[in-house]
């Protein structure tokens, strides 16, 4: 049986919302007297009763509470036996941001550093061309990196995560034409929602010198040039507007422009290196129905650093973390590699196992689905794995590298399976040239552990191979 829900939301403005499951045909549409969508606004919220929200299933039976308001699920059951069709990423992410409190969002710039905000348990992402460019390009962010770049990764992102990303669109690459074509492109790429600025070309890091925006009107054209590209895609991606003409200009210019923003159709705000606590208030009291952006720059950026809660009362909705994970990937990767260099892996600790590696990039649901469609000259066996012959009646046993520094301090202590050979060079580069394999094939026949290699590296530590 398929269930169908009601969810009653009562605010301290006693004003009620209908909140249906993901498949009712019915959409959201606020009544306001803008045309933009009240995300997570605090106050002065108006719904119109008729027209439902979309709720999924795991929020039924539960009691959202958040400053000013309480959010109680009734549950009304009845019948039908159709499955729910996923919602878009945009409507997701618009979803996400109805929720009481301030939504977090790490940015990612790989399909991998997506799939771990997502592992992480984050509601949504989005990319930084900061890190983009770093990671893709190892060049600054100063306009190198291309629509076309920015677009290909940003394709590889959504496909790899079931959460909604928001793309940054850096300034549209160009005029409002331009503009119009970054946008559909990143529909088609999957994103939820888009950022777009008002820097000149070439565009440049928000809290590095030397920035220039764009005349007002041209700021406005663009954004009405994103809401056209919208409708035309028959999209409702969300449109996240941002303004620099904080530090290229002044404070008031940024207000005036974000207002522009909001009337031009943009359905979140954000100013850019705002300089303190006060500015960021000063920003959260306009276009009050537009949910606000706040950029939480790591490591010693313009505008200073909240926390979640502290940004809420400010009056913001999204936050965006745009440097933790490149920074700290820079920083574990140059660790490594002066560990390396000295001859030393990374410590237990320092880095996942080889077992966690492969359940992160699923190695472990792809076997569990492979067999679906294994023949009986298909099955699983040792020969995949590149063992053969006589080796292969011991491909499931596990191998011990054990390494004691030549200070009587252990390294290293750990296991993997004799199968995987390959990887073990990449464990303890000193056993390259080491032909493990003719090791493991004269011990086949042998049972319980056996050392099978025990010798000093070139740095003095002890290196021993068990068989187990």
């Amino acid at each position: 049986m398929n269930l169908q829900h009601q969810v009653l939301l009562s605010r301290n403005c006693s004003s009620t919302v209908s909140l249906l499951p993901h498949n009712s045909s019915s959409s959201f549409n606020p009544t306001t007297t803008s045309s933009n969508l009240p995300f997570g606004s605090s106050s002065a919220l108006h719904f119109n009763q008729q027209r439902p929200l979309s709720l999924p299933h795991k929020f039924k039976h539960t009691t959202f509470t958040a400053k000013g308001a309480a959010l109680q699920t009734i549950a009304a059951y009845s019948g039908g036996d159709r499955e729910m069709a996923p919602e878009s990423p945009a409507k997701e992410l618009r979803r996400i941001l109805q929720l009481p409190g301030v939504v977090q969002a790490p940015a990612c710039f790989d399909a991998l550093s997506a799939k771990l905000v997502e592992r992480a348990g984050f509601q949504c992402c989005f990319t930084s061309g900061f890190s983009i460019s770093a990671a893709r390009l190892a060049l600054p962010d100063t306009g190198f990196i291309s629509y076309g770049e920015m677009v290909d990764q940003g394709q590889q992102i959504t496909q790899a995560v079931s959460i909604p990303v928001i793309g940054d669109g850096d300034n549209g690459y160009g005029n409002a034409m331009n503009v119009k074509r970054t946008v559909k492109g990143y529909i088609k790429a999957g994103f939820a929602g888009i950022l777009l600025e008002d820097q000149v070309s070439p565009k440049a890091c928000g809290h590095t010198q030397g920035r220039k925006v764009v005349s007002r009107e041209e700021a406005v054209m663009r954004i009405r040039a994103a809401v056209d590209a919208r409708k035309e895609s028959s999209s409702d991606i969300v449109i996240v507007a941002r303004t620099d003409s904080r530090q290229a200009v002044s404070l008031d210019e940024a207000l005036w422009r974000s207002r522009a923003f909001a009337d031009a159709g943009a359905d979140v705000l954000f100013i850019d290196a705002l300089a303190s606590k006060e500015e960021m208030k000063a920003f959260c009291g306009i276009s009050p129905l537009v949910p606000k952006m706040a950029n939480m720059l790591e490591g010693g950026g313009k505008t200073p650093i909240l926390n979640p809660l502290e940004l809420e009362d400010v009056g913001y909705k999204i936050v965006a973390y745009p440097l933790s994970l490149i920074g700290v990937s820079i920083q574990a990767m140059q660790v490594a590699l002066a560990g390396l260099k000295g001859g030393r892996i990374p410590p237990p600790g320092s880095m996942p196992s080889f077992e966690e590696l492969k359940e992160i990039l699923g190695f472990n649901s792809y076997y569990e689905e492979e067999k679906l469609y294994s023949t009986s000259s298909s099955q699983l066996s040792p020969e995949r794995y590149g063992s053969r012959g006589p080796f292969s009646g011991i491909w499931s046993r596990t191998l011990r590298v054990k390494i004691t520094g030549r200070d009587g301090f252990e390294r290293l202590d750990v296991r993997i399976p004799a199968g995987f050979l390959e990887g073990i060079t990449n464990i303890v580069p000193a056993l390259v040239g080491v032909n493990i394999k003719q090791l493991l094939n004269e011990a086949t026949d042998e049972m319980g552990g056996k050392l099978l290699l025990d010798f000093n590296d070139t740095i003095g530590d002890r290196i021993q191979v068990f068989l187990e």
